[in-house]
């Protein structure tokens, strides 16, 4: 036996973690005795486990914790911004001709934030800051495919024929693509508006597909990415994400980070690759 073994520790110690309740009442989900409930009434879990002994003790910096299914983050130092990225704005932290970049939206924070994913200079809309490297890179990961939804003022009239094709697939120069969801929301002075989900992160994809399909793109707005939605943020804006808005992104990285870094190795690489990519360091842009 070990001097690790349960048996050999010194049994006057203190227990090793913190309590349940009060990790949850510290990480703002309610108070220490509402949380008391929560774990009596089995909606906390502990790495994928139900807990419903109030005296349990976790370890904040490696146990994972879910409250009603939804991830909760324990790290206060972890921040999560939502940015409506106006046009003429480079999806860079350092862009290397001088163009407005998007460090005068993350200059005024204290952490060294980055931006998950890229929307090209023309394209406006909701685009993730954090300083959070293994949630970036399973949301930005091409493996997982998060989607997206973006509202497209194209030049014609956009038939159903059109939006059929659409979902069907296209054959682009770089290989086939099809929209998980095409829609038209109107038609005005003879453009139309068009609504597309797709989880491609390919470059200018959106804008490619409707090119192919004989309609060019005038505007381009992300509205929504993943369960997060642009809502009334308006161009320019910044917010903080809501408790239920992380834990959706959260708990979606969470499912997906064994496999993330199965693909790509480990966890300190994706958050490396995360901070290089939001730098611009020569790499093409991923832009819709």
């Amino acid at each position: 036996m070990t001097s690790t073994d349960s048996h050999d520790r010194d049994p006057f110690a203190a227990p090793e973690g913190i309590r349940l309740q009060k990790v949850l009442a510290g990480a703002g989900v309610a108070s220490r005795r509402v949380s008391e409930q929560l774990i009596e009434d089995g909606r906390v879990e502990v790495n994928g486990v139900v807990v419903t002994e109030l005296g349990r003790r976790i370890d904040p910096e490696n146990d994972l914790v879910a409250v009603d299914g939804s991830a909760i983050q324990l790290d206060s130092s972890k921040r999560y911004l939502m940015l409506n990225k106006p046009v003429g704005i480079y999806s860079s932290l350092k862009d290397d001709r001088g163009r407005p970049d998007l460090r005068r939206f993350t200059d005024q924070y204290e952490e060294r934030l980055f931006n998950v994913g890229r929307l090209d200079a023309e394209t406006s809309g909701l685009l993730i800051l954090t300083n959070d490297g293994d949630l970036a890179h399973v949301l930005a990961h091409p493996s997982f495919g998060v989607s997206k939804t973006y509202i497209a003022k194209v030049t014609g009239r956009v038939t159903p024929q059109v939006l059929a094709q659409l979902t069907a697939g296209i054959e682009l120069e770089d290989g086939p693509i099809a929209a998980d969801k095409a829609r038209l929301l109107g038609t005005e002075d003879g453009h139309s508006l068009v609504e597309l989900t797709l989880h491609s992160g390919r470059n200018r994809i959106v804008r490619r597909m409707l090119d192919a399909v004989g309609h060019p793109v005038v505007d381009l707005v992300r509205r929504q990415f993943g369960p997060l939605h642009l809502g009334t943020l308006g161009s320019g804006q910044v917010r903080e994400l809501t408790k239920a808005e992380l834990g959706a992104i959260l708990t979606i990285a969470r499912e997906h980070a064994p496999a993330a870094r199965a693909a790509d190795g480990t966890a300190a690489a994706a958050s490396d690759d995360a901070s290089d990519d939001a730098a611009g360091e020569g790499r093409a842009e991923t832009a819709e």
